[in-house]
C-alpha cells in the first residue's frame, strides 16, 4: 500500500497485484524435505519464547516488487510483524513485502536435488534484497551422495560491505535471537540428522512433543503420574 499528502489529506493507492500468481500448487519434493520444513516452523511456534511477533512459514512466496518474480524460501523467519488475519484477501495469502513493511530476517533453503541453483543464483537473489541471514542445508551429504557445498551440511551467510560473506560456526544469528545447528535424531518417527533452531546459548528449541514429554520426565521424578493429572 503506497500513501501520499495532499492537501493535508492522506491519499491512499492499493498497489494492483491481480496479475501475481502467488499459490502454483507445486508440490515438496520428498518426505525429507517435508519434515524438515515442519520442524523448522512447529518448534518456533510452540516452544520459542520471542520477545517480539514473529512468522515463520515454508513454501511461501516473499514478494519483493510487483514486477518481479517472488523468492520461495524451503523455511523462512521473519520478526516484529503479525500474520494478516483476512486470508480472504489475495495480499494477505502471501509475503508482500510492501505490506508486511521489510524483508524476512532468515531465509533457509534445503538442497533436494542439484538444479537448485542454491550456492549461485538464488543466493544472489537472497542477498539483492537485503536477507539478513541467508542458509543452506545439504541432506544430501548423509545420504552418501554429492551434496552441494563441497563436504559442509550446512553454510550461512550474512551481508559484509554490501556482499554476503560466510558465516563461521557457531551460527548464531544476533540479531533474531536464534542460532542454528545440525542435529541427530529422531523427528516424525524417522532418525536422520536435521536443521534445529537453537538459543543463542546452543541449547535446541524443542518440538510439542519434546516439551510434554520433557514436562512428563519431570512429573514422574517428583512421583506423579502424568497421565492422572
Amino acid at each position: 500500500m503506497t500513501g501520499q499528502l495532499l492537501n493535508d489529506e492522506e491519499v491512499v493507492t492499493e498497489l494492483d497485484i491481480s496479475h501475481l500468481v502467488i499459490e502454483d500448487d507445486t508440490p515438496v519434493d520428498n518426505f525429507q524435505s517435508e519434515k524438515q520444513q515442519r520442524l523448522l516452523v512447529e518448534p518456533l511456534y510452540s516452544s520459542w519464547s520471542s520477545d517480539v511477533s514473529f512468522i515463520a512459514a515454508t513454501n511461501v512466496g516473499v514478494f519483493y516488487g510487483t514486477k518481479q518474480d517472488p523468492i520461495v524460501p524451503d523455511a523462512f523467519l521473519s520478526l516484529n510483524v503479525t500474520m494478516p488475519a483476512d486470508w480472504s484477501q489475495k495480499q494477505n495469502r502471501s509475503y508482500f513485502v510492501w505490506e508486511f513493511g521489510k524483508v524476512p530476517e532468515v531465509c533457509i533453503e534445503i538442497v533436494s536435488n542439484r538444479k537448485g541453483n542454491e550456492l549461485d543464483s538464488k543466493k544472489d537473489d537472497y542477498a539483492r534484497i537485503g536477507i539478513a541471514y541467508y542458509v543452506v542445508f545439504d541432506p544430501l551429504q548423509q545420504l552418501q551422495r554429492e551434496g552441494q557445498l563441497n563436504g559442509k551440511l550446512l553454510q550461512v551467510w550474512v551481508p559484509t560491505a554490501g556482499q554476503y560473506v560466510e558465516m563461521p560456526e557457531p551460527f548464531l544469528l544476533q540479531t533474531s535471537g536464534l542460532g542454528l545447528t545440525v542435529w541427530e535424531g529422531t523427528f516424525g518417527e524417522q532418525a536422520f540428522t536435521w536443521l534445529r533452531w537453537c538459543g543463542l546459548n546452543g541449547r535446541v528449541i524443542p518440538t510439542g512433543a519434546e516439551r510434554a514429554d520433557r514436562l512428563a520426565e519431570r512429573l514422574r521424578s517428583l512421583g506423579i503420574d502424568p497421565n492422572e493429572i
